[in-house]
């Protein structure tokens, strides 16, 4: 499917050197306190300062970030949408690089959907504190970054999946809105960067599933497969935060109790979502987080029943059957669903790989390398049925 024809508009940034001096100055301006509360939620994960190899490239996706948000904040998007918010191409020209911000619009729409405000975003996103990065286990040559509060994920993508995300854009849309509480990951700005002359990079923005972080103790990518779905553990001890894999979650169980036959029937709904989208490689992002005492059981302070349905918000479901999630004012509480003991991070992520030629290809290969094994490129159908019976297997 091919992307709408963009309709480019070039700016020049609005205050592009006080947001530059602010993201190479941030370092001075915070204090001892908020150093002091963030570090015990950041161990593993890696300061992107001053003499670090991507600092100056990150603080240009914090100025220019910064800037392109401003705009949204400055013109909000009114009246039913179009598809010029689909296609809309903005360029702001900063001193050394210029931003690129695709579909502005649709996603300044999206953000106001699911009650993030302008202003949050701009201050996580800005130049406010650096950005984080880890060490993926992720086979890709992408790059990923968090922000500093690490409530936003920032990824690095090839052009062909930027057009793909582009070109699914408006049905992805339209599936949040009909469901909600869906599991797929919150994509919230798609932007490119061009330094001097030279070649264009692009990046995505999304709501990070691993939030809030505290308390976290496990963290998984399932892809329902086997092939190259190890990842050796940090040794005991060690700050580092790695996300295993599949064969690392051998002998585990999901309990989720009541909650569990939602998860399934929204993981059908989600995947039959992708599946019609020709999408595949995608994952299933878990962590787990075990409940204090005081946060088990329905009379629980921090616990609500949604009142939305999975079937779509046109009916509402029985109150037995509604899914348990944090109370509105906790962030990303869409990924987040209780079991009677655990709490458990839940999300669909990497929604931008079509089964085309090169991964048809991929299939034959992969079929005559690893014969009698399971691995991830399959088809559609089959990736998407696959995942689900994995999370039917893994949960109780």
């Amino acid at each position: 499917m091919a992307a709408p024809s963009p309709g480019p508009h070039e700016v020049l940034a609005p205050s592009p050197e006080a947001g530059h001096r602010a993201a190479t100055s941030s370092s001075g301006r915070r204090g001892l306190l908020w150093r002091l509360r963030d570090k015990q939620s950041r161990l593993g994960l890696f300061e992107i300062g001053p003499g670090h190899e991507l600092h100056q490239l990150t603080c240009m996706m914090q100025a220019g970030l910064w800037a392109a948000t401003q705009v949204s904040m400055d013109h909000p998007p009114t009246g039913l949408p179009t598809e010029e918010d689909f296609s809309e191409v903005l360029t702001q020209v900063h001193e050394g690089f210029e931003l690129g911000t695709l579909a502005g619009p649709a996603f300044a729409r999206l953000r106001r959907s699911l009650g993030l405000a302008e202003a949050d975003y701009q201050a996580a996103l800005g130049p406010g504190g650096p950005y984080l990065q880890f060490l993926s286990t992720s086979k890709s040559k992408a790059s990923f970054f968090l922000s500093h509060d690490q409530r936003f994920f920032l990824k690095t993508l090839r052009r062909r999946e930027v057009r793909a995300l582009l070109a699914h854009l408006p049905r992805y849309v339209q599936h949040l809105q009909r469901h909600p509480h869906s599991l797929l990951a919150r994509l919230l700005g798609v932007h490119s960067l061009r330094v001097a002359q030279g070649k264009k990079k692009y990046f995505i923005i999304m709501q990070s599933v691993f939030y809030p972080t505290g308390r976290i103790s496990e963290r998984y990518d399932i892809k329902g497969c086997e092939v190259s779905r190890w990842v050796e553990p940090a040794p005991e001890g060690s700050p580092l935060v790695l996300v295993l894999k599949d064969l690392n979650f051998q002998g585990k169980t999901i309990n989720l109790g009541p909650q569990r036959n939602w998860l399934l029937r929204q993981m059908e709904l989600d995947t039959a979502f992708l599946r019609e989208l020709n999408v595949l490689d995608y994952s299933l992002l878990m962590a787990f987080q075990r409940l204090h005492e005081d946060e088990q059981g329905p009379g629980s302070s921090l616990i609500f029943r949604t009142a939305r349905s999975m079937r779509g918000v046109q009916s509402l479901e029985e109150p037995e059957a509604q899914n348990r999630r944090l109370l509105p004012d906790a962030p990303n509480a869409l990924h987040i669903l209780d079991g009677p003991e655990q709490r458990y991070f839940l999300g669909l992520v990497d929604l931008a790989t079509v089964y085309g030629l090169r991964k048809r290809l991929e299939h034959l290969w992969k079929t005559l390398r690893y014969p009698g094994r399971t691995f991830s490129t399959v088809s559609p159908t089959r990736y998407a049925r696959r995942l689900c019976q994995w999370v039917e297997a893994h949960t109780e």
